[in-house]
């Protein structure tokens, strides 16, 4: 009882001199675990409080925004949604967004082109590399990124996902397996919440930059149309998996 009183302290001590942001972090240099988590529930508390955006989605998809933060060269957007069964379950979300998240987000975001896993340090925490292509002349972008999950079962019930940008220059060998291309960061955190009617929340709040030569007026202000939209596709992904498993399942019964 002592140790876990002690690491609840020290996370708490750690997060209070930390922050998230889109600034690379170095392998050296990663917080622990419990660290990143309070970080990431910090930042979504405060979510309520930003400027409200533009609706999706037919008024699904509410966006938030706040402007940079200590530290960081960029905003921050927000966007919520919550959803019925008919959408997806909890347990349907986390298994999609809570495990093995980049390699199922290359499913329903047409831009990822390769996703790598560069190294699993945990059940519940590894670092990814992603490789993202767009139109010309917009070079393909690299997002190398220690994603951090963390999963409670007390009521209600929840999940979050934590990403945050990884420099691998320190180490020669992981830095090898990245591709090439305009390195860009990105920090996310997203929270699914089952809520008291049966319904799921999806919270996601980012901050990212893009690199190379866009101008951050064009990147800052495409941001809460694209962050709602993968909503949409990833709903649409989903269905399609879905029902495939469904019609799987009864052939599988003869029915």
């Amino acid at each position: 009882m002592i140790v876990c009183l002690t690491s609840v302290y020290v996370a708490i001590m750690t997060s209070a001199s930390m922050s998230l942001t889109n600034n690379a972090v170095k392998l050296a240099d990663v917080p622990p675990e419990s660290t990143i988590i309070a970080l990431g529930n910090e930042l979504l508390a405060s979510t309520d409080s930003w400027k409200k955006g533009k609706t999706f989605a037919k008024g699904k998809v509410l966006t938030l925004q706040r402007p940079p933060g200590h530290g960081s060269e960029s905003s921050w957007h927000c966007r919520v949604s919550r959803h019925d069964k008919d959408d997806a379950t909890f347990d349907e979300f986390w298994s999609k967004l809570g495990v093995n998240k980049a390699e199922n987000e290359k499913q329903f975001v047409s831009a990822i082109k390769q996703v790598v896993e560069v190294e699993r340090i945990s059940a519940t925490q590894s670092i990814w590399t992603l490789y993202y292509t767009y139109p010309p002349p917009v070079s393909p972008r690299v997002f190398t990124v220690l994603q951090t999950t963390y999963l409670s079962s007390t009521a209600p019930r929840s999940g979050l996902i934590v990403s945050i940008p990884i420099d691998l220059s320190e180490d020669e060998q992981l830095a090898k397996i990245e591709r090439r291309g305009v390195r860009g960061r990105y920090v996310a955190v997203e929270r699914l919440l089952e809520l008291n009617d049966g319904k799921v929340e999806w919270r996601m709040a980012t901050s990212a930059t893009p690199g190379g030569m866009i101008p951050s007026f064009i990147a800052e202000s495409s941001m809460p149309g694209q962050i709602a939209a993968d909503v949409t596709h990833f709903l649409k992904w989903f269905h399609t998996i879905r029902n495939r498993t469904v019609v799987e399942a009864r052939s599988s019964l003869g029915g």
